[in-house]
């Protein structure tokens, strides 16, 4: 069995000159033996000369020589019994970032395998970003996307990570909070996913040791009062365990554990509660020979104790997406104390200790170990398609973050398949993981049989079927409730393609109206000038240019003179009078995301509008006598002269506010009026019923046009009770109907 990540770290401290990594007697070479043959010891041995020979001269923070840096790495996945391609990838993890060394001259001297792992650890120094984070973001991005090629490149940098994070005291203050940081959102989250166990919890330890020392230290005081006070019932409760399981004639192997200190700090936050509120600081161990046995020696233990209700999780049949399997359940022991058992099989509890790395560790052929490795391959084989639809190494960052969600639920297809997904997960998560096709086209969802809304939470347990409809596509709102990093990716990725090319659309069409406007054919604009045009803004070409300008990043008329004076020669130019008045760009109300209509007025057909260029949301339609164009006034460059196309047949929103008597049935008599006008509700509120006779109804309604609206208003001012009806325009309005 691997020892604990903190008793290897202890082992793992730097060589000293006088005890060189490839000497019989160094803690190197003695993990190597337990396992490996002399040819290879003797690879790893040359891997070590090469990365002390590169790294002569450099000294650690902490005054040691570099090499003993990779060496501890080295030593770390030693432990968990690693090939040899990663040993010596692990001894040689720096030499490319800190010294001359290529990852040719690597390749050459150790194989194109070792080469390929060395340098998915490499940072991108020789690239510029316009930031640290960005940097960052990148590194992790090129170092997350060499782990789906191969997840020994992971394990290594998780090495190097805990060893950096075992060795932090010598750096500052303010680096050690920056690391640790990192460390906790990224690495330990990472390696709990991969199911590193032991790592894992070390990394979150010492991450929560250097965020919050005082927390820390008061915690870690507290388990160690609690641990003597308590003393008598756990040998108490260890020998009655012993005792039950023998006298089932049921053989295993009974430990008590501590939780770790950061697991404890997380259920105080978590739960609300204080330290002398947990009870569950100390559990209990048992490993079996094998899975039934489990089930057995839970029988003996509820037997024993009593079990507290909807305190029992099976993550034997449910395993958990780190390939986890146990059987968990709370009893009530003597005195009243709640004991946490955890109950396994000895493949189980390998697995449960070394994660993926049992493959190496064990030389297991467990069919469980073997599906694990098929889980980890797919959820790594997500991260490529997160990286395809995220715009940048930021926003992939970001996703990938998301993914690490640590707790989940386990849902059933229809064909009863389990899936697993990030608690607090939707519908529609569970159709992106599905497949991304079903995800883009899905429109409603069966839980457990029953219609539910794309937005409802899915619970353990739950069937999940998800409808679809050819014609149907995202919905920004998605976003809000989204919880997987898949889901999220898909979701931005095709709202960005479509905004793009929306955008590019009526960037063109506004492009034209301020050539003619111009008196210049758009047809005429030949490819050359706008490849120079595209040159001079440093893009990628045309197309780049009509989204800036649908988006409001470039005003078209300033394009359309820049395109006309690439055309003509420079006494032409000064000829020409630059401020002619532009055309009027047609609004069809189909333009998508590329056209906006503004919330605080609720412009429909028939409005006299104004159009105003917003760098983020693209052409904004307001009306003329919008309340909230006084603030934007101030930019009158950015205002165009818009107007409605004849022939417009979606529908558009507007706010209405209904003065009625307080009758019973109002509400009914409305919303009846309204359909037989041919109209929709999409929100509705109602002040609060007081002693007066009237109150106020405050409506949001689809209509054609200021007609159709027109019509819907008479059609309401005949139904009694009804005293006044108003047009609404104003951001108040919008807070009102919440």
């Amino acid at each position: 069995m691997p020892t604990s990540a903190a008793k290897h770290a202890l082992d793992a401290l730097p060589m000293t000159p006088l005890l060189p990594a490839d000497s019989e007697d160094s803690p190197l070479t003695q993990r190597l033996k337990l396992y490996l043959k002399p040819k290879d010891i003797a690879q790893i041995w040359a891997a070590y000369r090469y990365s002390a020979a590169a790294h002569e001269g450099q000294i650690r923070k902490s005054g040691e020589p570099y090499i003993t840096h990779p060496v501890s790495v080295a030593c770390i996945l030693a432990e968990l019994h690693l090939d040899t391609p990663t040993l010596i990838a692990a001894l040689l993890h720096d030499v490319v970032e800190d010294t001359g060394v290529t990852k040719q001259d690597i390749s050459e001297q150790f194989g194109k395998q070792v080469a390929e792992l060395v340098d998915g650890l490499s940072k991108l120094d020789k690239i510029e970003f316009q930031s640290a984070t960005q940097a960052q973001a990148e590194n992790f991005r090129k170092m997350l996307l060499a782990m789906s090629q191969d997840v020994r490149v992971i394990l290594v940098k998780l090495g190097d990570r805990l060893h950096n994070m075992q060795t932090l005291d010598v750096m500052g203050v303010e680096k050690r909070k920056r690391i640790a940081r990192e460390t906790l959102d990224i690495y330990a989250p990472i390696a709990n996913r991969l199911g590193l166990n032991a790592i894992y919890q070390e990394l979150e330890d010492l991450s929560f040791k250097y965020l919050y020392p005082m927390r820390y230290n008061v915690i870690a005081k507290a388990i160690k009062a609690a641990r003597g006070n308590r003393k008598e019932v756990i040998v108490k409760i260890l020998d009655a365990i012993k005792q039950r399981l023998q006298d089932m004639h049921i053989e295993a192997e009974v430990t008590g554990r501590e939780k770790h200190l950061y697991g404890i700090y997380k259920k105080m936050t978590g739960k609300m509660v204080t330290f002398s509120q947990i009870y569950d600081i100390y559990g209990f161990r048992v490993i079996v020979k094998d899975m039934p046995t489990c089930y057995l020696a839970l029988g003996a233990l509820h037997g024993l104790y009593k079990p507290i209700p909807g305190k029992f999780k099976d993550y034997i049949a449910i395993p958990k997406a780190n390939g986890y399997q146990s059987l968990h359940t709370t009893l009530f022991g003597p005195f009243g104390t709640p004991i946490e058992v955890q109950m396994r099989s000895r493949e189980m509890h390998n697995i449960a200790e070394a994660g993926v790395a049992a493959h190496w560790l064990y030389k297991t052929t467990d069919a469980h170990l073997t599906a694990l490795q098929q889980q980890t391959h797919q959820w790594l084989q997500r991260l490529i398609d997160i990286q395809n639809e995220s715009a940048d190494s930021l926003e992939f960052l970001e996703h990938f973050k998301v993914d690490l969600f640590p707790d989940e639920v386990y849902v059933f297809t229809p064909k009863g398949k389990i899936m697993a997904l990030p608690k607090g997960a939707t519908a529609v998560d569970f159709a992106y993981a599905v497949h991304t096709d079903i995800g883009n086209s899905c429109v409603a969802v069966k839980i457990n049989q029953e219609l539910a809304p794309l937005r409802t939470e899915l619970h353990n347990g739950d069937h999940v079927e998800i409808i679809t409809a050819n014609n149907a596509k995202p919905n920004p709102a998605w976003l809000n409730y989204v919880m997987s990093g898949k889901a999220r990716a898909h979701i931005r990725h095709y709202l960005k393609s479509m905004q793009s090319t929306e955008s590019a659309h009526l960037g063109e069409r506004m492009l034209n109206q301020a050539l003619r406007a111009l008196h210049a054919d758009p047809a005429s604009i030949d490819d050359a000038r706008w490849q120079k045009l595209a040159r001079d803004y440093a893009v990628k070409g045309k197309e780049e240019i009509l989204t800036d300008i649908g988006l409001g990043k470039r005003l078209n008329v300033m394009v359309a003179h820049q395109l006309m004076a690439l055309g003509e020669d420079p006494a032409e130019r000064q000829g020409k009078h630059p401020n002619k008045p532009l055309g009027t760009i047609t609004i069809r109300g189909s333009e998508g995301m590329a056209v906006q209509f503004a919330q605080c007025c609720r412009p429909i057909p028939g409005d006299p509008i104004l159009g105003f260029l917003n760098k983020d949301k693209g052409l904004v339609i307001h009306t003329h006598d919008c309340p909230g164009m006084r603030k934007m006034r101030v930019d009158p460059d950015k205002w165009l002269d818009v107007e409605w196309d004849p022939d417009s047949k979606r529908l558009f929103k507007v706010n209405l506010k209904l003065t009625v008597a307080n009758q019973r049935g109002m509400l009914a008599k409305i919303a009846a009026g309204i359909a037989d006008a041919g109209s929709n509700i999409d929100n509705v509120s109602m002040e609060d019923p007081d002693d007066s006779a009237y109150s106020n109804m405050y409506f949001t309604v689809q209509v054609e046009n200021r007609v159709h609206l027109a019509d819907l208003i008479r059609r309401l001012r005949k139904i009694q009770d009804v005293v006044r009806i108003n047009r609404v325009k104003g951001i108040g309005f919008e807070q009102r109907v919440q």
